[in-house]
Formats: C-alpha cells, sequence, structure tokens
C-alpha cells in the first residue's frame, strides 16, 4: 500500500513525527499515524525487538494498515479518559470509524500481546483496503511464514504474530517479487466495503519465543470494549481540581502508557533513535527507566491521589538498587531491572534517513549526582502520601545520604549525561536537596540515624549552598552558572525553584537570563550552544513556567502556560522530547515521559500557588 492515498504526506515513506497518537497496555505501545498506518509496536514488550518498525525503516521494518481506498481526510481523538484511539476517515463515498486498542483481559493484562482495530460504517459505502506487513526486527531476522491451517503465523526472530478478523476480505499472500518493492517478504492483507452501521475487526496478536494464541474475533471485539471501561474506572479515580485538567489529565494517561507493568518501572519513552537533530547524529535509545523520570512520574501519581502506580514504581527502584549498592547509584536500568551499558548500531536507516539507529544506552555507569535527590526526595514524598518504609529500604535511604556527603564535592556528568566531567552548579543543588529530604526523613521518624550523622548532613547541606554562593553565581550575567567558572547557562537550575533551593531574586534573574539567551517564544534549549544543534527541549519550557510560579511570578506562568499546552502537543495531546523552534515540527523520542511530566509539575504548581 505504498502508493495508497494518505491523509498527510509522507517523505519516503515516513510520516511527521508530530503525525502520531500512542496506545498501549501496560508492556508496550503502537504509534499510530494520521493517516491510520500503526509504524511502531514492539511484541510483545517495549523492550523487545520490533516486528513493526516502519518508523525507523519505511521499506523494512513493518507496519499494519487500515485505510479507505480511495483519497481522504482524517479527525482523531482519545475516547474520553482512555488511551483508545478512535479515526474518522472522510471520503467522498462516505465515512468510516476505526477505533484501536491494545486490549486487556477478563483478569487484567492479558499473557499476550493483543491489538484490535474495529472498523465501523458511519456513512455511505466506502472501500477499505489493510495490510500487515512484518519487518524484519531493525534487520535482526527476515520474517517468514507458517500456514498452520485457517489461522496462518508470522514469524521474525523470536517474535510471532497471528492474524484473525471478522468478515474483512482476507486475500492471498503476496511473496517477495509478486508484488511492490515495499512487500519484500510474507504478509496479511484484504479488502471489504462498509456500510452504515456495519461493524469489521482485526485482531493481532504476539508473543515472544512462546506459544502464540489466535483470539476469536467475536471475544476480541468484545475486549475493546472492556479495555475502554477498564481505562475510564482508572479515570475515574484521578483526581485534580485545577487549571487545565484535559491537558493534565492526558499527560497523566500518557504517563501511564510508559509504566511497564511486569516491574513496575516507567520508560524515559517508547521509541529508540528518534532525532534530536536533523543534521548531527544525536539519536538515542529511552526504552530504559532514569531513575530521575521514575522520581517524578511517582510525585505526579501521588499528587492526583493515585496508589499502585507510585507504589509499584517505588518499589521496583528500591529492590533494584539494593542489589547494587557497592556499584554506586545507577542512573537508569532495564525495565526488569537490571544494569546494561552494551550498545548496538542497527541497519535500519533510521526516520527519515537520519541515523544511526541504536538498541541500548551507554549512559548508565555515569555519576550524575542529582540521582540522589531524585530517589531521596521522591521518598520523602511517598512516605508523607501515607505509606511505610521497610527497615532496609530505610537504610538503604541512609546509605544514600551519607554517599552524597562523600560525592558532591566530585565532578559529574550533569543531568544531560554529558562527557565531560565538570562541577555541574545543577548537580550541586540536587545534592542539597537530597540531604534536605534525609533531613526531613530522619525528622518524620522513618530513617533512624544517630544526632551526629543528622547534624553531618546539615553541615554538608550549608558547605554545597556556599559552594553554590561562592562558584555557581554570576553576579555579571545575573544567572546560576552552568559549570563551576564557565559562562555558559542551564535550564536545569529551574527545578530547583520547586525543590526549595532558590525561590528567590538570583532564581528569577536566571529564569529571564535562561529565556533571553536559550529562548524563543515559549520554547527553550537546555543549555548554551544547543539553539545551533538540536530542537528546543520540551519539558524546559514548562520548567520555566514553575520557576515563575515559584518566584512570585504568577500571572506570566499562568500565561505561558496557557500558551504551551495550546501549541506544544499534537492535536490528540502527545508531546515528544523536543520542538524545532521554526516548523513546530516534532524531534527526539515520543512519547517522552519528562515532557509529559513537566506540563503536570507546572500546572500542579500554579494550582499550589494560586
Amino acid at each position: 500500500m505504498r502508493n495508497a492515498p494518505t491523509a498527510e504526506g509522507r517523505i519516503d515513506g515516513y510520516a511527521d513525527l508530530r503525525s502520531y497518537a500512542a496506545i498501549g497496555d501496560g508492556r508496550t505501545v503502537a504509534l499510530i499515524a494520521r493517516d491510520g498506518r500503526i509504524d511502531w509496536l514492539p511484541v510483545p514488550g517495549l523492550a523487545s525487538r520490533p516486528m513493526f518498525a516502519a518508523l525507523l525503516d519505511a521499506e523494512r521494518g513493518g507496519h499494519f494498515a487500515v485505510q479507505p481506498d480511495e483519497p481522504f481526510t482524517t479527525t482523531r481523538e482519545y475516547l474520553q479518559g482512555t488511551n483508545v484511539l478512535r479515526t474518522r476517515f472522510t471520503t467522498a463515498s462516505g465515512v468510516v470509524d476505526v477505533t484501536d486498542a491494545l486490549v486487556t483481559g477478563i483478569a487484567g493484562r492479558l499473557p499476550w500481546m493483543q491489538l484490535v482495530r474495529r472498523i465501523e460504517g458511519v456513512e455511505g459505502a466506502v472501500a477499505m483496503r489493510w495490510i500487515v506487513v512484518p519487518g524484519d526486527a531493525l534487520g535482526d531476522a527476515r520474517p517468514s511464514r507458517f500456514d498452520t491451517g485457517s489461522v496462518p503465523l508470522l514469524r521474525a526472530g523470536r517474535t510471532n504474530i497471528t492474524l484473525t478478523g471478522d468478515d474483512v476480505g482476507r486475500q492471498d499472500p503476496v511473496h517477495p517479487g509478486n508484488g511492490p518493492a515495499d512487500d519484500w517478504g510474507p504478509d496479511f492483507r484484504g479488502a471489504f466495503t462498509t456500510s452504515p452501521g456495519s461493524r469489521h475487526s482485526l485482531c493481532l496478536a504476539g508473543t515472544d519465543d512462546e506459544p502464540v494464541r489466535a483470539p476469536d474475533p467475536e471475544i476480541a471485539d468484545r475486549s475493546l470494549d472492556r479495555t475502554v471501561r477498564a481505562w475510564q474506572d482508572w479515570a475515574e479515580e484521578f483526581t485534580w481540581d485545577g487549571p487545565w485538567p484535559e491537558q493534565v489529565l492526558r499527560s497523566t494517561l500518557a504517563l501511564k502508557l510508559l509504566l511497564y507493568s511486569p516491574s513496575g518501572a516507567i520508560a524515559a519513552a517508547a521509541t529508540t533513535s528518534l532525532p534530536e537533530s536533523l543534521t548531527a547524529p544525536k539519536n538515542w535509545d529511552y526504552r530504559f527507566a532514569w531513575i530521575r523520570d521514575l522520581s517524578y512520574s511517582v510525585d505526579a501519581f501521588l499528587r492526583f491521589g493515585l496508589r499502585e502506580e507510585p507504589h509499584a514504581a517505588v518499589s521496583w527502584a528500591l529492590k533494584a538498587l539494593k542489589r547494587r549498592t557497592d556499584d554506586g547509584i545507577a542512573v537508569f536500568l532495564t525495565l526488569d531491572g537490571d544494569p546494561t551499558d552494551e550498545v548496538e548500531r542497527e541497519r535500519a536507516p533510521g526516520w527519515r534517513g537520519v541515523g544511526p539507529v541504536l538498541w541500548g544506552n551507554q549512559a548508565s555507569g555515569q555519576l550524575q549526582l542529582g540521582v540522589f535527590a531524585d530517589l531521596i526526595s521522591i521518598m520523602r514524598a511517598y512516605v508523607a502520601d501515607g505509606n511505610l518504609l521497610d527497615g532496609e529500604s530505610s537504610d538503604l535511604l541512609v546509605h544514600l545520604a551519607d554517599e552524597t556527603c562523600r560525592s558532591w564535592t566530585r565532578k559529574d556528568s550533569g543531568m544531560w549525561e554529558l562527557p565531560e566531567v565538570r562541577h555541574y552548579v545543577s548537580s550541586k543543588m540536587g545534592c542539597w536537596q537530597a540531604l534536605d529530604a534525609a533531613c526531613s526523613l530522619h525528622d518524620m521518624g522513618f530513617v533512624l540515624v544517630s544526632a551526629r550523622t543528622r547534624r553531618r548532613w546539615e553541615k554538608n547541606k550549608r558547605l554545597i549552598r556556599r559552594w553554590i554562593d561562592r562558584h555557581g553565581w554570576d553576579e555579571r550575567r545575573g544567572a546560576y552558572r552552568m559549570v563551576k567558572g564557565g559562562r555558559e547557562l542551564d535550564a536545569s537550575v529551574l527545578l530547583h525553584t520547586v525543590s526549595g533551593f532558590d525561590r528567590g531574586e538570583r532564581m528569577s534573574r536566571t529564569i529571564d537570563a535562561l529565556r533571553a539567551e536559550l529562548g524563543t517564544g515559549p520554547l527553550l534549549h537546555r543549555y548554551s550552544g544547543m539553539r545551533e544543534e538540536e530542537g528546543s527541549f520540551t519539558a524546559c519550557a514548562f520548567w520555566v513556567v514553575s520557576a515563575l510560579a515559584c518566584v512570585g511570578r504568577l500571572d506570566e506562568a499562568t500565561a505561558l502556560m496557557d500558551e504551551l499546552v495550546d501549541t506544544v502537543p499534537n492535536d490528540v495531546g502527545v508531546m515528544a522530547e523536543m520542538v524545532d523552534v521554526e516548523s513546530g515540527a516534532f524531534l527526539g523520542n515520543l512519547p517522552q515521559a519528562l515532557s509529559h511530566l513537566a506540563l503536570v509539575q507546572a500546572a500542579s504548581v500554579i494550582r499550589e500557588l494560586s
């Protein structure tokens, strides 16, 4: 279907990144373009080799398309309170709705991945075509087909998928050499015509290195309705009485997509290797769990009265870190809680040819001092919400606070995981925050230490503040520096308005300096020099909102928030890591947890300070 009509133009088979909506089941995430084509779906888990990865390889990556067989336009929305997507196709012949969900079972998450696509006729008679083309797992394995009777099986490497459907006009497969250039392997395909009130369904099921079930189409169709109810039941537990309710709920639902339910980990994003720049090789794999993102996510879930997600995430982090305290605190771990620093370069060309495509991330072994604050401070919020610590977890927090005292004078790689270790000012602020939280945990009775240890924590807090006053403030620029002795600016210092380190004149002046040097309109780059290398960093713009509110400039914060929520998310509320300041195009991996977390935090801070 490479030459089939589309709702918006693809370039060499690639859709704009801003065109993607996301659906998920707590284990994996699918990305669906505005033209109804699924271009990303790792099966069965987010870290699996993706059998559907046209997002990174339009020709051989694999996709699942359901489209009218004539020119069309589309509108789309998530069903209220869910991560179930409905796309409306309008053609000269009529109107069709396609509803997409990664579905749940009667008792919760299914033991296999199951995608249901329901096609409903609304008006007229519309000829529809569909095709499931498995990819080569980013070059890892060529797909093959096995005919097992009435339900064929497709396999690529360890991944097995099967497709069932209800009155979907299945056709014989096209084999290599018999079709257009992109039909290079076996596939499923078919065609049918809708009428007012008609309903058709396609159900894709998949597993990894285990048997796969061919779902009954009627039962699979009912599972979509059950999934809608499950999402809406969850959304009813969501408590928010503040401003921007639709955007806050949608961002929280996006975060819920990134929570890996088998372990409780929270992925930084659902994809790998989407470029941060169209000219420089700045592609990374974000399908890992960063302690930083997990901390912010737990804080967000707690703010909304949610209980299960914070507990699962905190338990995952503590268990993972208890296993490796002798190795220092990890920056990130796999979704299963294991350390990793292996990186493979894949054969795939990358989105619109902008590579490299990477599998894995090498930042795991870096020293990032801010991680101490991420973990200890979220434990303060966790126990304040009514949770209790076990003895081993309490001991771990004491160990991390003591390690903060020993380590804060060291150089590190900073929040941005930079290769050059330096004295990053925001890292020192993070150490202050870690010790402030540790003192609070002691005062609340959740960590037991001697009076001498408590005094040592307080002493190091004072020493850190003195160091920042001396080395971190640049009076000539009227801003906190990025590094000791440097002239560069760094947006991550804004996080320490919310942490309480500085809500006064210095931070207010820093906000203005950052926006003057790193800003374009409402958007903001990460640090000095990045304007020429990459897009603006979505989260940074929302950090400005929080910082403005914290320093008492609430009217400015509210006006900026109004502008950002109207312009940064796409039509269904999804946000990527970065935004191009000239075109507004998305850059970087998506959905990006940190972007959605920053929106939620900004709304929360404004509500609390209004």
